[in-house]
């Protein structure tokens, strides 16, 4: 070949390569930096897997980036927090919505239409009332959003939680989480949401007042099921594709079964037939605490918690409760436990919140249902849980391994005399201070906000909904196998 053919050749080769080089370069430097809606959400799917965050690209394999998980919004400011956590946070910080921006429905994790039922099952409940024909409080600025009763009322509020998020999910000057988002045609969406503040209705509504022949509680569930019976949304699945919040264990007492095909969003299972409510259709919450999680940097370590086990609440309970009464009677008298009763009553949760963080371990022990708010305190408190509760289900549990900070105990060994002490008295403090590290990361995943954030509690919910969703397609599906093939035949 000539020396004039060659160099043609060359250079073009050269060229090749630097465009390529280049094309990589910037191929990687947008899929690093970028924000804009054009990177598909699956390219920067979060997989909370044991103890780190994971990023998984599309459609490669063995190529995991692991993050640190998020700690909580108070560690986020306090003095104490790793540089590791902060730069973990912004990662995670990137799947929120900036303010001014609308999260893409294209993109999101879960699609979810919302019933615009009328303010009596939901903010009306609250004492709101807005303007004729409005159904809805006008929830754009946060100063604006109507409050939730304190007290007890709070720890079952998820459903008031749900609603707002889903309220905010259009309002483009909501810096959210994108992970859930209101869509306004069924036929578009993965889940149905009822905004029925279930909880709310059976803690104040569920008594008579005045001339009432039938509770307020009562009235709103009948009219709800008639309501949802006539929707062609509810006949289409048969209602599997709905999502209910029942999270006080005596709310929808009345309708529970009529509705069971429905997705729950419970507490526990504790007084729910297997055949209405069960792990494998159904999201376990978090309850909402009512002590001050406490920051990350103002945690006491274990040298600074001189008592050893705490447990302050109702003694004698019913059911599987009777431990309760059982374990008093053991360690009432130990110098290093503080086992009494207590209520919210006066500066009961303020008095219940430093004598968790003087703790090292919390007893969270079976009442009249498997689960209580007492595990969600001791975790903002950053106090070791001990759950003794054989029938209890934990909330997020397919994503959070809970043996890393939290200590789970048989009913039949607590009760054996000296079995407990023994054991939380054998855990040494590098061991007892991984379990305390794990808190203080995890606690994030625990607080209910308006607006929602990353991996807050609301933003696990809806993770939880999501991974729920490919098993009703599923079942579906299967379902649909003769329905569709038993057509008549023509046979001329």
């Amino acid at each position: 070949m000539s020396e004039k053919g060659i160099l043609p050749s060359r250079f073009l080769f050269c060229l090749i390569t630097i465009s390529m080089f280049l094309l990589i370069i910037s191929s990687s430097f947008l899929l690093q930096f970028s924000s804009t809606s054009f990177i598909p959400r699956s390219v920067f799917k979060l997989i909370l897997l044991n103890s780190t965050s994971v990023f998984l690209k599309a459609n490669v394999e063995n190529e995991p980036m692991k993050l640190p998980f998020m700690s909580s919004r108070d560690s986020q400011t306090a003095t104490g927090t790793s540089s590791n956590s902060n730069s973990g946070n912004r990662m995670a910080g990137s799947f929120g919505r900036q303010k001014g921006k609308k999260c893409d429905p294209v993109q999101v994790l879960l699609r979810v239409y919302m019933y615009d039922l009328p303010p009596e099952f939901h903010f009306g409940l609250l004492g709101w009332k807005g303007k004729p024909n409005q159904t809805w409080p006008d929830v754009s600025k946060q100063s604006r959003t109507w409050p939730y009763p304190g007290g007890l009322n709070l720890q079952h509020s998820i459903e008031y939680w749900l609603t707002l998020d889903l309220l905010s999910s259009n309002i483009a000057n909501i810096g959210r989480p994108c992970t859930a988002i209101r869509v306004m045609n069924s036929s578009l969406a993965d889940v149905i949401f009822v905004p029925f503040f279930s909880s709310l209705s059976y803690n104040r509504y569920s008594k008579l007042r005045g001339k009432e022949k039938i509770s307020v509680n009562k009235m709103l569930q009948r009219k709800l099921v008639q309501f949802l019976m006539n929707q062609d949304g509810w006949k289409r699945l048969g209602g599997k594709d709905h999502l209910i919040v029942a999270h006080h264990p005596n709310s929808m007492l009345d309708a529970r079964r009529q509705l069971g095909s429905a997705m729950f969003v419970l507490a526990d299972f504790g007084r729910y037939p297997v055949e209405i409510a069960n792990v494998e259709k159904d999201i376990i919450a978090p309850y909402m605490h009512l002590v001050r999680t406490i920051p990350g940097g103002e945690s006491p370590p274990f040298d600074q918690r001189p008592t050893l086990a705490y447990f302050q609440g109702a003694i004698y309970r019913k059911d599987g409760g009777v431990i309760r009464q059982e374990l008093y009677y053991l360690l009432k008298d130990e110098k290093d436990v503080h086992f009494t009763f207590g209520s919210i009553q006066g500066d009961g949760v303020k008095n219940a919140g430093q004598g968790m963080a003087s703790s090292k371990f919390c007893l969270n022990i079976a009442g009249d249902t498997p689960s209580s708010n007492r595990l969600f305190d001791a975790i903002a408190s950053h106090c070791v849980p001990v759950i003794i509760s054989d029938e209890i289900e934990l909330p997020f549990e397919d994503v959070l391994d809970y043996s890393e900070f939290c200590i789970t105990v048989h009913s039949t060994d607590a009760i054996k005399k000296g079995f407990l002490l023994n054991l939380l008295r054998g855990i040494k403090q590098e061991q007892w201070t991984k379990m305390w590290e794990r808190l203080k990361e995890v606690v994030q995943h625990f607080e209910y906000q308006y607006p929602s954030q990353p991996g807050d509690a609301v933003d696990m919910i809806w993770e939880a909904v999501s991974r729920k969703v490919p098993s009703v397609r599923f079942k579906i599906h299967k379902s649909n196998r003769y329905i569709k093939s038993h057509h008549p035949v023509n046979s001329n």
